[in-house]
């Protein structure tokens, strides 16, 4: 899939979810945050600090607070979409079927901007053990330079790679992926760099 350029063209892109999509950037336009493009979806910032964004799939509509967890949440509409992976960052969801709200999307929009500048914020957790999987270690075992790569990347990016190969269920799944990494392993980058800053 082509990254989407500006954040016209990703709505534009919508069939199914374009009227929702249109009335969430008319929300968030009327407010003080920034609009950006960043993993290819729409963004809002308040001083280079991303608080909600836009996405839309097969299934739902919705936006994502990135310290979604720090909401009050008192009509209990936030879920968690990457349960076990992800603490801070909540979505709200729609379906075709859900009659959406826009004023109670304000209240989350204003309240999620209050806490950026009160400096509300939950930090990732930066201790987090690298656990290298079985066909990580091979490869690493036949290819000196790769090893010596890996090495290199910061222990963020090794842990999302490990994670990447472990997270995969069918062997196949995990060659797959790991054809995928080694270039970019190679190239000293990360798995989500490709996304672009």
């Amino acid at each position: 899939m082509k990254p989407k350029k500006n954040v016209g063209d990703f709505i534009e892109k919508q069939d199914r979810w374009k009227e929702p999509l249109l009335k969430f950037r008319e929300i968030l336009l009327k407010t003080e945050l920034e609009e950006t493009i960043k993993w290819g979806l729409p963004v809002y910032t308040l001083k280079g600090k991303h608080i909600v964004g836009m996405s839309a799939f097969k299934s739902y509509v919705g936006l994502w607070f990135l310290q979604g967890a720090l909401l009050k949440d008192s009509k209990k509409m936030l879920i968690n979409a990457q349960e076990g992976k992800t603490k801070a960052l909540l979505q709200l969801r729609f379906t075709s079927d859900d009659k959406i709200d826009f004023n109670v999307i304000k209240g989350y929009i204003a309240e999620a901007t209050q806490n950026q500048k009160a400096g509300k914020e939950i930090k990732p957790d930066k201790k987090k053990l690298l656990i290298i999987p079985a066909e990580l270690k091979t490869v690493f075992n036949t290819d000196s330079e790769l090893k010596a790569n890996f090495e290199e990347l910061t222990p963020f990016k090794q842990r999302e790679y490990a994670e990447y190969i472990s997270e995969a269920k069918r062997e196949e799944t995990k060659r797959k992926r790991l054809e995928k990494i080694i270039p970019m392993i190679k190239r000293n980058i990360g798995l989500s760099d490709k996304y672009g800053k």
